[in-house]
């Protein structure tokens, strides 16, 4: 649904972002392409999507607290500039290892799901396969740059305000390092990443699903944006947006906590002698 309102719009000479219908609002899009493209479209991509995760969500959760500790040297206390930094490192690294399936993943799901061959692509190694084809290997990495600029900007504003309001909830012992403090920290931190990164995001999006030739550049996007729909433009599919940051983070982080505690629990009980 997001990419979908993202894409909304914009011509693309013989591919169109929008084939069948017009989307209005979050409900109004799930519903129009259930209708006409029929439940299956909303899961359209999610083998690049899950490969996506995998990759991504490894290098840039799973090296954080360690390139935070290295920027500030093994001190307990990081500053914002330290975390700030060490996300910024993170997001950036995940994306050089997971952009193609970042670009197989937003294909699919900006494709109309027409029958038969007039489909872009049939399946998600006919994705690969295609684009490395038809655009060489750079156009698996088409829109590095502002993804780059897009996941550093995700991933600070996600760990650092995820950081901030759990922080700031456990000294105004408003809550205890739980369940509710972590799904309370990660949802805020959905709400404040989707504000800053919103229209970093949209050009990302419409740069990827792109036809050859048809941006210059990146910012060659952005400026036609501008030009053709507005400002508003950068904030389009803003809704779906934070319902997939916010729900995303809600899962990622309380998952992240459980498994760090119980990794801390299960290492305590090696290092107890009997």
């Amino acid at each position: 649904a997001k990419v979908r309102l993202q894409i909304q719009g914009e011509s693309q000479g013989a591919i169109r972002a929008s084939t069948t219908a017009q989307y209005r609002g979050v409900l109004g899009t799930i519903l129009t392409m259930v209708k006409t493209e029929g439940p299956g479209s909303l899961y359209s991509g999610l083998v690049a999507g899950l490969q996506r995760q995998m990759s991504f969500a490894s290098v840039r959760i799973g090296l954080y607290d360690s390139v935070k500790q290295f920027y500030t040297k093994g001190s307990e206390h990081a500053s914002i500039g330290s975390r700030l930094l060490a996300g910024c490192t993170t997001g950036a690294l995940a994306v050089a290892v997971a952009q193609p399936t970042d670009v197989v993943k937003v294909r699919f799901q900006a494709q109309a799901q027409a029958r038969g061959s007039s489909r872009r692509y049939q399946g998600t190694m006919d994705a690969y396969k295609t684009i490395a084809r038809e655009e060489g290997l750079r156009g698996l990495w088409k829109g590095t740059l502002p993804n780059v600029a897009r996941n550093a900007i995700v991933n600070c504003a996600e760990l650092v305000t995820y950081d901030l309001i759990k922080d700031a909830l456990l000294k105004a012992y408003l809550m205890t390092d739980d369940l509710p403090c972590h799904f309370t920290s990660a949802f805020g931190a959905g709400f404040c990443t989707t504000i800053i990164a919103s229209p970093v995001d949209v050009v990302k999006t419409r740069y990827m699903n792109s036809a050859t030739g048809q941006y210059a550049s990146a910012g060659h996007c952005a400026l036609t944006m501008l030009r053709k729909e507005g400002p508003q433009a950068f904030y389009k599919g803003f809704m779906p947006s934070f319902l997939r940051l916010g729900s995303w983070n809600v899962v990622m982080f309380v998952t992240y906590e459980q498994l760090k505690r119980a990794l801390m629990a299960a290492r305590t009980s090696r290092e107890v002698p009997f």
